[in-house]
């Protein structure tokens, strides 16, 4: 993607259901009309950048954009796993995005283990990288302090 950071907004809707279960890694899932709203220059892969709930608190993230090859979905979704432990589900609220990095391209994977794997090193890299200063001060962005509408795609 050429113009990060891309910010993005929608209401979280229920995903696969692997996230939590599967992978003990839970993400909050895009609606279609969002990930079909992605600019078209938008590749596949993991991302990292910030996210907040409503309007709660920033965190920091990882985002999946793309078609899961491990388990070969036939629709592209928008997967954003936020660094933080939530009390609850958070169905139906509105998840607000700022995505600042591309980690690396979607890939699939031998096993359950090494898909577990490879996203937990991509958490741990986009820590580090969210700690550089060029994208920590996207953390307090307006986007994130705005009156909160359903959707928005857009810079």
């Amino acid at each position: 993607m050429r113009s990060l950071p891309f910010f993005c907004r929608g209401q979280v809707v229920r995903g696969f259901g692997r996230g939590s279960k599967q992978l003990g890694i839970p993400t909050a899932n895009f609606p279609e009309q969002v990930v079909d709203n992605l600019p078209a220059d938008v590749s596949t892969g993991i991302y990292y950048g910030w996210a907040s709930v409503g309007s709660g608190d920033v965190h920091k993230m990882v985002v999946s954009i793309g078609w899961n090859p491990y388990y070969k979905n036939v629709k592209k979704s928008m997967e954003t796993h936020i660094i933080h432990t939530f009390k609850e589900d958070f169905y139906g609220e509105i998840l607000n995005v700022a995505i600042v990095g591309y980690l690396r391209p979607e890939k699939n994977f031998d096993s359950l283990e090494s898909l577990i794997s490879a996203i937990q090193g991509d958490i741990e890299e986009a820590k580090k990288q969210l700690d550089l200063p060029e994208h920590l001060k996207l953390k307090d962005d307006n986007f994130f302090k705005v009156s909160k509408g359903k959707i928005m795609n857009g810079h």
